[in-house]
């Protein structure tokens, strides 16, 4: 499997992921800078966390005009598989590989802390590895988390399974108390109807190694890993 993290100005988990990729999961992995137009033969992408171009204007509304977003939605268009973390998540709402939006977080503060998700859909790509209902303990750290669309499309969501990830409290209760963002059904990550593409808000590549805290995000990383080694088998996307 080879993993390609996209920089932007502005971008401060890219090396997060990298390292998780490669220090800890062994797989090949390269950053892709954001004026490419290279995926470099990249079975993934990964948009990272942090504040592409400064967040002006929108978290993402103007990264999505880099050059490499016109070909990372070649290739998501194509099967290719494409993973937006925190601020990639917010990209990937902006260019339209996701519906919906990312809103200021319901209190309007700044949130970091760990999260508790509970595995809504582990049939997609980048669940596989997880238990139908398994919790997760992955850390967040976001002011625009806040996943809103129109209550019909939500439910079409729900209905599709393309809801992966809750937030939910440690006995895997979904409440207001465990919604850091007040997202709408407690919604921290979701799939294209493809299941090519993932958004979710916290982060699993600061969630890999015991030593930081939880290893539960490499779940996420071991699916991916799976996911592609099937295709790989199948011959294509």
């Amino acid at each position: 499997m080879k993993v390609g993290v996209v920089t932007f100005p502005g971008s401060n988990c890219d090396y997060d992921a990298y390292a998780a990729v490669k220090s800890v999961l062994k797989e090949d992995v390269e950053f892709l800078w954001h004026k490419s137009t290279d995926l470099c033969g990249s079975d993934m992408v990964i948009l990272p966390g942090g504040f592409s171009y400064g967040d002006y204007l929108r978290a993402g509304a103007i990264a999505r005009f880099s050059p490499l977003m016109e070909e990372i939605v070649r290739f998501a268009h194509s099967g290719g598989m494409v993973m937006g973390v925190c601020n990639g998540f917010q990209v990937l709402t902006e260019c339209g590989l996701l519906p919906g939006a990312l809103m200021r977080n319901s209190h309007l503060r700044f949130c970091c802390k760990y999260v508790y998700l509970r595995v809504e859909n582990n049939g997609s790509r980048f669940t596989g590895a997880c238990r139908p209902g398994e919790i997760l303990r992955i850390p967040i750290a976001h002011g625009e988390g806040n996943y809103y669309y129109f209550e019909d499309d939500i439910r079409r969501l729900e209905d599709n399974g393309q809801v992966v990830f809750r937030y939910v409290d440690r006995d895997g209760r979904v409440n207001d108390e465990a919604n850091p963002n007040g997202s709408a059904n407690n919604i921290a990550g979701i799939i294209n109807r493809e299941g090519n593409v993932l958004g979710m808000m916290p982060h699993p590549e600061r969630a890999v190694e015991d030593l930081l805290g939880s290893a539960d995000g490499l779940r996420v990383f071991e699916s991916v890993r799976t996911a592609c080694s099937a295709i790989a088998e199948a011959g294509g996307n």
